[in-house]
């Protein structure tokens, strides 16, 4: 048997892989209960599929729900595909509406089906209900579950269903009951502690809060973490066409917001989808980066051209070669902070695409500043390098010029995009990147034409 120190540096992945070979059930879940969430999710990662579909034919199905929940989602999804219908049926059933919904999402349409199929029809057209809505809005995020009660009960009526039924509601994240009307239109709230010390004769809209907060189904993220700062609630109703469909948390607009941005910044990259975890397929990985990549290569060839076409110049005056690479990092890398600033900002609802031209005055501003700066720089450190004011000026002015370039595209690029209908994470990068390469090299060696007996000299 392992010592106590053995067993305290053996990997998770180990530990679990140990288990498995013994097939024994309660060792592994005495293993996955030691390592705890994160660990448990960090061991599975680095498991082989065969490995990690025998883990859950091995678990119960309650456990094994609780360690698909810990996992990131595109990685729950990988492993619910490679199990039976029947089997991941099983385990999502024992999962939150919520998480049902978040992993099922990230399956093709065919596969999600193939497992709703197999469901209960209440906890399917659930999740259906869920993934007909955007993920990026109030539906696409919402819990299903909540208590409502008709508008022509007593107190003492919902009381008595709030005892009687304690056990179903308490799988719910109760904060506030609602009152619906006869075609569940939402006509109010009632806060559970009004309940308890109303008259119990009174009827419940006596007791329930008129002209309740709600939001639509299909409101956005940014507007939905708005209304949470803005008043202290710890749950919004959702509703679609005036009826109650279920509850947004404060908690589950904050999560959502995160996996947002962490999707945004791979698309920002280039990271087709943009989800990319290190367990997935191989061939998987290489071709969601692939598929950006190779734009890449063909958008690049153009900047090429630029040179090529400007090949005499750079003959004569080649100390220009040098002053390429920097002039084309340095407008990228101003180019990409408007971007972001961008994206930021349309996540934040503190712009929309149709603000270009508030967009464009202010990064005008910040592009003239930056590029004189920079420009500056640069000419100073050509000068002093080669004691040649006219080599100074040319790559000096090159670089202001394509920095006031870069940012002010860098900060339309992603409305244009959203405007157009376009992912304007995914598709600014190797555009900005393409037109600040093509315009440095083209202003450079365009400059550099003009005063090139003072360059060759």
């Amino acid at each position: 048997m392992a010592t106590e120190t053995e067993q305290s540096s053996e990997q998770p992945w180990e530990a679990i892989c140990t288990a498995l070979e013994r097939a024994n059930r309660e060792e592994l879940e005495g293993v996955l209960e030691r390592l705890g969430p994160a660990e448990t999710a960090r061991g599975i990662s680095r498991l082989e599929s065969e490995e990690q579909n025998a883990l859950f034919q091995l678990l119960a199905c309650e456990d094994a729900a609780d360690v698909l929940e810990s996992i990131p989602e595109a990685q729950a999804a990988e492993v619910l595909d490679d199990l039976s219908c029947e089997r991941a049926a099983a385990i999502v059933d024992e999962m939150s509406a919520d998480k049902r919904a978040d992993i099922l999402g990230e399956l093709d349409q065919e596969n999600a089906e193939a497992i709703l199929t197999e469901m209960s029809s209440q906890d399917a057209a659930e999740v259906r209900r869920i993934l007909a809505f955007p993920p990026d809005t109030a539906g696409g995020i919402m819990l299903p579950d909540f208590v409502a009660f008709s508008h022509r009960k007593s107190v003492a009526e919902v009381l008595d269903e709030l005892r009687h039924s304690g056990e179903e509601f308490s799988d719910y994240e109760i904060q506030y009951a609602y009152v619906v009307d006869e075609s569940g239109h939402l006509r109010g709230v009632l806060r559970l502690r009004d309940l308890l010390f109303a008259r119990r004769g009174a009827a419940v809209t006596e007791v329930m809060l008129t002209e309740p907060v709600h939001v639509d189904a299909r409101v956005e993220l940014s507007e939905l973490r708005e209304m949470f700062e803005q008043h202290s609630f710890l749950g919004i109703p959702v509703t679609e066409n005036e009826q109650l469909v279920g509850v947004v948390h404060r908690r589950q607009v904050d999560d959502a917001i995160e996996r947002e941005s962490g999707r945004t910044l791979l698309r920002l990259t280039g990271i087709q989808g943009g989800e990319e975890l290190r367990s997935m397929p191989l061939h998987a990985r290489a071709g969601r980066r692939l598929s950006w990549l190779s734009i890449n290569v063909l958008l690049n060839l153009l900047a090429a051209s630029v040179i090529a076409y400007y090949q005499d110049t750079l003959e004569q005056a080649i100390v220009l070669a040098v002053f390429l690479p920097i002039i084309s990092d340095m407008s990228g890398c101003s180019g990409n902070q408007a971007v972001a600033v961008s994206m930021r900002e349309l996540t934040l609802g503190l712009i929309k695409p149709s603000d270009l031209g508030h967009v464009l005055a202010k990064e005008v501003s910040v592009g003239l500043i930056n590029g004189l700066a920079l420009g500056g720089l640069l000419a100073v450190a050509a000068l002093v390098w080669q004691q040649n004011p006219l080599l100074g000026l040319v790559v000096g002015g090159a670089l202001g010029i394509n920095t006031l370039v870069a940012v002010t595209l860098g900060g339309l690029l992603p409305l244009a995009m959203r405007r157009a209908g376009y992912d304007p994470a995914l598709a600014s990068g190797p555009i900005l990147t393409t037109v600040t390469d093509v315009c440095g090299f083209f202003v450079l060696l365009r400059l550099a034409t003009f005063v090139l007996p003072g360059l060759s000299a």
